[in-house]
């Protein structure tokens, strides 16, 4: 599992890398614990624990008794597993097996990035309109699998939960856990690129004749549509043109909410937690994120390392170890090649222990305010509440 080393670890997960004395140690518990918290965002490259972390702090807070609902993107499905759900989906579902603490609570869903999409035009417009752009194959086609719209309807998506809430006080808390991509900024630029493109010149020109005069429908403009539809196909071109003529009156509430949304993450409300692994690529995409939160005026509770390996047991140097594999590996006698055969795994681990803690140096030398806290790399999969509650606590132990 995508889990990281505690680097001033306790006996039970044994002795880990040190941290750089630069940076501040993370205080989860006081992060949760804080009644003006309402939104929590995990985000960071793909594959680095962003799902798993989301949900260890979303039950850890939820345990300490706040009102969760915890968000997820995941396509995999680990979240719904992990919490004993067997499945997830655009609507927020009880997790069974909580201890809640003084009334907390939590419930767990999963986006449902076409559901949303639906949602919203059916909110914003007529029955008949509604009917009509849901039914039209280009909005089917823009609406399931169009780039960025999975973060746009996450964006989205979190919007209504932040009215649900503050309207019915169902939950203090929202944990998101933001979408799988090549690039965490996805998130934030997301509503941006979807907003250009549906307010873009081609779309522009297709309601060129809604919106303008009848003077524009020209022979001009009648011949740039017959070339895109020899270029595209007529049925193709008929389908665009009625989407973004019936799309068009909702559009403006598109980017309403969207602009809303932006200011609820740069509220003083909301905290950001990069999640990252103790590799290159990684370590580099963290501080990309961490520099953009900044530029954005986005408030940045801390980084998140995780699957940082533990330091071996004993202070014998990667040097020292391998001065006696080359004794020993020569040997005649079983006992010393084994012996080199362990040293030369201890010589390996210190390495790699090594390399990781330069990262994280290099990191908090670049970035010396941003408060830590960093993961064992556990043995086994999370795959239930009491792995995740393991993670909770390691998470808030950083001392």
């Amino acid at each position: 599992m995508l889990m990281a080393a505690q680097d001033r670890g306790h006996a039970r997960v044994g002795p880990l890398a040190a941290r750089s004395r630069t940076a501040p140690a993370l205080d989860v518990d006081a992060l949760l614990d804080d009644p003006d918290r309402r939104i929590i965002v995990c985000c960071g490259a793909g594959g680095v624990g962003k799902t798993t972390t989301s949900a260890a702090i979303a039950l850890r807070a939820a345990e300490r008794g706040r009102k969760v609902v915890v968000l997820t993107i995941d396509p995999a499905r680990r979240l719904a597993q992990s919490m004993g759900i067997a499945k997830l989906d655009n609507t927020p579902r009880p997790v069974p097996g909580v201890a809640p603490g003084a009334g907390g609570s939590l419930d767990a869903m999963m986006l449902d990035m076409k559901r949303t999409f639906d949602e919203v035009v059916e909110s914003q417009a007529s029955p008949e309109k509604a009917a009509q752009i849901l039914a039209n194959p280009f909005y089917i086609a823009v609406s399931s699998s169009f780039a960025g719209t999975q973060e746009y309807m996450a964006m989205e998506k979190l919007g209504q939960l932040d009215r649900q809430a503050r309207e019915s006080g169902q939950y203090d808390l929202i944990v998101v856990d933001t979408p799988p991509s090549r690039s965490a900024l996805d998130f934030l630029d997301a509503p941006e690129r979807l907003s250009s493109f549906l307010d873009g010149k081609f779309m522009r020109l297709l309601l060129a004749p809604a919106r303008g005069p009848a003077k524009l429908m020209t022979t001009g403009f009648g011949l740039v549509t017959g070339t895109m539809a020899k270029i595209i196909g007529a049925q193709v071109l008929t389908d665009m043109k009625t989407f973004v003529t019936a799309f068009d009156t909702l559009f403006g509430g598109f980017r309403a909410r969207a602009q809303r949304t932006f200011e609820l993450l740069q509220a003083r409300g909301t905290a950001f937690l990069v999640v990252a692994a103790p590799e290159p690529d990684a370590m580099r995409e963290a501080a990309y994120f961490v520099e953009r939160l900044s530029g954005e005026s986005m408030p940045l509770a801390g980084l998140v390392v995780n699957r940082a390996s533990t330091t071996p047991a004993g202070d014998l140097s990667a040097e020292a170890a391998l001065a006696g594999v080359e004794r020993l590996a020569a040997s005649d006698d079983a006992d010393d090649r084994l012996a080199a055969g362990l040293l030369r795994l201890h010589a390996d681990r210190v390495r790699v222990v090594e390399r990781q803690t330069r990262l994280r140096g290099r990191f908090a030398t670049a970035h010396p305010d941003v408060a830590t806290a960093v993961l064992p790399a556990l043995a086994g999969d999370v795959h239930d509440l009491d792995g995740l509650r393991r993670i909770g606590e390691l998470l808030a132990d950083q001392d």
